[in-house]
């Protein structure tokens, strides 16, 4: 009895001793993003450009460099018109299982990464690992679509972007752009270096275009029952942000695929990630090195930044992460190189800016498919 008592008391001794669970590790603060300055258009060593009036575009028809007002009023385009035939939606979702180019990452939650102290251009993500994504891919198909013909396409990242579809609709109803399928592809999750979306649209390569090539077409004309044309001049692609800088990566990399491109706040900067030493400042090397040193491709650019665009937003503090100064850069090789392009630099306006969007998504896809015939659609 006493023996067992004995143990009881022990015990209970045992219950009632207070215990203090292991502290976690602690994760690091997250770096605060600046609060972007707001530039001025006519900053020195900024290009020359076209004031505009207030509220007003740039001409569908002229290359060059323009300044948006301060008032962003939607173009009319922007919004469902009475009368005018919607085209019809069609959505199937793509997994990393099914996929043969990507398997899938992720970053740890409340993590970025560190400086490489070697190479101060380069970010280590340790904290990057394998992850599966499950993505959705929504496709416009215009009411004008004749079953069974090659249509022009327009490829969009970061989807579905509803407000190209609206857009779409109006533009081809007056005329004003051809029938042509809008692809609107999710991304695969997360942002910049580590994560998924950043693998995709962020790696200077050919990958994601042929990923696109290989794997969402076929996709694409099977479930919405359509054909897609192989011929450059009907193809385009367009995207915000990273998402931006992934549309220009399509074409510089495939110009045998994609002619046209139309960017918001494009990500010029050195965002790549894993850091590739044969283009070791990742996107900023388009304006750096790129565009003016090789051959002039047959490529059609509209890009537009806002004056309170990203400037600085990570710990890398390497010179190339102003959003800004790297689309005026952008603009300044492109047209030294000849190549045709527009670029808007929209006043009271942030990064990738939805009122912005709104008053110049019509005028830019005007721009960005002239030269553009209807029969070409038949190849």
């Amino acid at each position: 009895m006493f023996r067992t008592l004995s143990i009881a008391t022990m015990l209970l001794a045992c219950a009632i001793v207070p215990v203090h669970p292991q502290t976690p590790a602690a994760t690091p603060p997250a770096v605060p993003r600046p609060t972007p300055p707001t530039r001025d258009a006519h900053t020195p060593g900024y290009v020359k450009a076209t004031e505009l009036p207030d509220g007003a575009n740039a001409p569908a028809n002229a290359d060059g460099n323009f300044i948006l007002g301060a008032t962003h009023t939607p173009a009319s385009e922007s919004t469902p018109q009475t009368g005018v035939p919607q085209g019809k939606i069609v959505e199937f979702t793509m997994t990393s299982a099914e996929s043969k180019f990507y398997s899938g990452i992720a970053r740890d939650p409340g993590t970025f990464g560190t400086v490489d102290p070697e190479i101060p251009a380069k970010l280590l993500v340790p904290t990057s690992h394998p992850a599966p994504w499950t993505r959705k891919v929504t496709v416009y198909v215009p009411s004008q679509y004749i079953a069974g013909t090659a249509a022009p396409f327009i490829v969009g990242a970061d989807g579905p972007d509803k407000l190209l579809f609206t857009v779409l609709d109006n533009l081809i109803a007056e005329h004003k752009v051809p029938g042509m399928v809008a692809i609107s592809i999710s991304n695969g999750g997360g942002d910049a270096q580590g994560s998924e979306r950043g693998l995709e649209y962020d790696t200077m390569s050919g990958k994601y275009a042929e990923w696109v090539e290989s794997e969402v077409l076929p996709r694409v004309e099977a479930e919405a029952h359509v054909k897609l044309t192989h011929d450059p001049e009907g193809r385009a692609t367009t995207g915000g942000s990273s998402g931006g800088s992934c549309a220009l990566i399509m074409a510089w990399y495939h110009p045998e695929w994609y002619h046209r491109v139309l960017t918001y706040s494009g990500t010029y900067v050195n965002q790549q990630w894993p850091y590739n030493p044969a283009i070791p400042h990742g996107a900023w090397e388009f304006h750096e090195h790129l565009i003016s040193d090789a051959p002039v491709k047959p490529i059609r650019l509209w890009m537009e930044v806002g004056d309170r665009d990203l400037y600085n937003p990570n710990i890398m503090r390497d010179n190339m992460h102003d959003w800004v100064l790297a689309n005026e850069q952008m603009a300044k090789v492109l047209a030294a190189r000849g190549y045709h392009y527009q670029f808007v630099f929209a006043r009271n306006a942030g990064h990738v800016d939805r009122s912005v969007r709104q008053q110049t998504l019509p005028e830019a896809l005007e721009y960005l498919w002239q030269g553009y015939h209807a029969e070409a659609a038949s190849k």
